[in-house]
């Protein structure tokens, strides 16, 4: 019996590696439009092909690089799609109090307590939290966008929000 050749062994992976990154690089690159970005997504997806490569069969390898990706891609354009609204609706809520200087002090530094406390969800529940309570998706709508289960789902938005309200006060008794 002939030992078949599999990504998990380094000769292998290497001359994948060579072969198909900068063509991945450069996939990346026309769909960011960033260079070191694209670097550090294709970077991204070589280490998850390596942590999946007992799952990946070799012919199937490329595929699944670029499939990563894309799913790469995607997720990042949502991050900063929810980025974006939530500093957008951060600077609305900011031009009508304009005249209250005792208002902005305060609305600083909750957000500052805000962004602190978003920062210790990890990045699947900091997303799924913020898609949910920023861009207002339902819960079926982000499982079917990140291609999880709805309990899961709930689960991330429930653990982010008792989480979120053990660290701020102003959230012990409010509904979010």
């Amino acid at each position: 019996m002939s030992k078949e050749l599999t990504v998990c062994e380094e000769r292998i992976f290497r001359e994948l590696h060579a072969e198909v990154n900068l063509k991945l690089c450069n996939f990346l690159y026309y769909k960011f439009g960033d260079l070191e970005k694209s670097r550090d997504f294709a970077q991204e997806a070589f280490l998850r092909l390596w942590d999946n490569c007992q799952k990946v069969l070799l012919t199937k390898a490329k595929s699944y690089l670029y499939t990563v990706a894309s799913r790469l891609f995607l997720d990042d354009l949502a991050h900063q799609k929810v980025k974006l609204k939530f500093q957008y609706r951060s600077n609305n809520k900011e031009a009508n109090y304009e005249s209250n200087p005792e208002f902005l002090y305060r609305q600083k530094e909750f957000k500052e307590r805000l962004e602190n406390a978003l920062s210790t969800l990890n990045e699947n529940q900091r997303t799924i939290f913020l898609m949910s309570r920023i861009d207002k998706m339902k819960n079926k709508e982000i499982a079917a966008t990140l291609e999880i289960s709805i309990k899961t789902v709930e689960k991330h938005v429930a653990n982010s929000l008792k989480l979120l309200k053990n660290n701020l006060d102003e959230l012990k008794n409010t509904k979010i």
